[in-house]
């Protein structure tokens, strides 16, 4: 799409571009500068991960100043993923005659692998991009034959600025939530200490049984790329588990991770008798560490309770570096409860581009929200947030 006429809107434009034209742009590496995913990892996304159409919007205001630049993402989504039960049958009942039903060609503001960020060049623009963004996305979804406009899992702490995409027809829907830690104990002990009883009894006793297995090594690194052929098969294994796949990770990325974001990126490698068992692939910015994926040999993983012995290392290893939260993705959230974390909301805003049919589709999607299927959510002590 780039090469295309600028996109005018009432306050100034917007340009189509790819990502080696945006390259000649100081707001590209700044509009991400402040976030846990600078503008090194949206590249690496876009050159490493399959199935996605990425394309920058770069905007300017009537003085030729760029407020912002914002990444966008064209894919065929399935609306229904991640619902369980009757609606789930009843769609793959159709399905088998109407292929693409509840099938659409969706555009995507945010990140393809991961929560979204409004691009700002400056934070005071954050407002004026809020603005701006709806204007230009009706014209690049009009030029691409999308059917949807989804903002892809935006952090509760834009609603103050994208509450006005409300009365320019999008719905809001709380997407699946990441969770939150706090990491401010002088010990993992400590930390057990602050959780139910129930619980903290039956995290030591999968610790002793782990313990009395085979000796299980832990090795913290920046890079990857020596280890790529033990660690993907069992990502993948953890992967395919999921009920939620919206990408896949490749080899490729976990290799530009280590090679381009040394300075955040953290791989937690564990081996038993020297043959890699599990691994986490986690970001370290400010005084937070986000767990953002994990690989499990399920050959082992179950019997020797690797989710809860993983998990305990990469907090002891946050602690022990004086970080203040631990955050990680979402799923899993029956654990997570029991382990005193706190929901970290994240927002979708979603329109239909067909005005006669929006009214009806904003109605109906809030059924088909993710979250309204997990009946765990609701019993988080901050689950109004959503």
């Amino acid at each position: 799409m780039s090469g295309l006429p600028a996109i005018p809107l009432t306050n100034g434009s917007a340009k189509i571009l790819s990502l080696s034209e945006l390259q000649d742009f100081d707001a590209w590496p700044r509009a991400f500068e402040n976030n846990w995913k600078d503008h090194r990892y949206y590249e690496i996304v876009e050159q490493t991960l399959r199935g996605f159409e990425h394309h920058y919007l770069l905007f300017q205001d009537q003085d030729g100043r760029t407020r912002g630049v914002q990444p966008i993402f064209l894919l065929r989504q399935n609306l229904i993923e991640g619902v369980p039960g009757k609606i789930a049958s009843l769609v793959d009942a159709i399905r088998k005659v109407f292929s693409r039903f509840l099938t659409m060609r969706v555009l995507m503001v945010g990140c393809a692998a991961g929560p979204g960020d409004l691009g700002a060049a400056n934070p005071e623009d954050e407002r004026w991009l809020a603005e701006a963004l709806p204007q230009a996305l009706q014209s690049v979804a009009r030029q691409n034959k999308a059917s949807l406009i989804v903002f892809k899992d935006f952090y509760a702490k834009y609603r103050p600025v994208l509450d006005s995409l409300g009365w320019r027809g999008y719905a809001r829907i709380p997407s699946m939530p990441m969770t939150r830690l706090s990491l401010e104990y002088a010990s993992f002990d400590d930390y057990l200490a602050s959780i139910g009883y129930v619980t903290r009894k039956s995290l030591r006793r999968k610790f002793r049984k782990t313990e009395r297995a085979a000796r299980i090594d832990l090795e913290a690194m920046t890079d990857i790329a020596a280890h790529l052929d033990e660690i993907y098969p069992i990502y993948l294994q953890v992967h395919e588990r999921s009920p939620m796949k919206f990408e896949t990770l490749t080899k490729e990325y976990f290799r530009e991770i280590g090679r381009r974001m040394p300075d955040r990126a953290r791989f937690f490698i564990w081996r038993q008798e020297g043959k890699i068992i599990a691994f986490a692939l986690c970001f370290v910015h400010g005084d937070t560490i986000y767990d953002e994926c994990i690989g499990l040999d399920y050959r082992v993983a179950l019997d020797l309770h690797l989710y809860f012995y993983t998990l305990r290392d990469v907090i002891r290893w946050g602690i022990a570096h004086k970080l203040r939260t631990y955050c990680s993705g979402p799923l899993n959230y029956d654990p997570k409860l029991h382990l005193g974390c706190v929901l970290m909301p994240l927002d979708l805003y979603v329109m239909h581009t067909n005005s006669m049919v929006n009214p009806v589709f904003r109605r109906l999607i809030k059924y088909l929200g993710p979250t309204r299927h997990d009946p765990i959510l609701r019993q988080f002590p901050n689950a109004n947030e959503l």
